[in-house]
């Protein structure tokens, strides 16, 4: 459970690490799910839109291995979203995360296991390309969009190894 006290960036950073690492090598398949309540920003719903399907390939293109048959099971379930203007962000007045729950199972003959994982725009930066300006970045661009997913990709594939 998350609590909304709690900034994304320090709750990405309290989830980092607690959440299980998995020596999982092979993945069968990726499924999303959003809540479509998380989306409440109407001019970044346009780029929110896609997410299940963005993430499942954002996470299946940084799998070592791809996915083959008789492999793990990733289920995410995207709970909520808030989306901070760039200016709230670096004010400190917001912050901006995608947080959701994470459950890997089909792990040889262990249990499902799952974890909660929050990234932050402080957690996108190293995604944006090169000589971005992050002051002008807002929260309904395509960077933006861009940056998160691949920030919260790269986390759930980093558990997995």
């Amino acid at each position: 459970m998350f609590y909304k006290f709690a900034t994304g960036a320090l709750v990405a950073a309290l989830l980092a690490v607690a959440a299980p690492s998995f020596a999982v090598t092979i993945v069968q398949e990726v499924k999303v799910a959003v809540d479509a309540a998380a989306l409440e920003n109407n001019k970044a719903a346009a780029h929110w839109a896609t997410l299940s399907g963005d993430l499942s390939t954002a996470i299946v293109k940084r799998l070592p291995n791809g996915v083959s048959e008789g492999g793990a099971m990733i289920d995410i379930a995207i709970d909520s979203l808030s989306l901070a203007n760039s200016l709230q962000a670096a004010t400190g007045t917001a912050e901006s995360w995608l947080m959701g729950s994470v459950k890997v199972s089909g792990i040889g003959s262990d249990p499902a296991q799952s974890y909660d994982l929050a990234v932050s725009f402080a957690d996108a930066g190293p995604f944006f390309p090169e000589g971005t300006d992050l002051t002008k970045i807002t929260t309904d661009s395509r960077e933006y969009y861009t940056a998160m997913l691949a920030a919260f990709a790269d986390h759930v594939v980093a558990k997995l190894n």
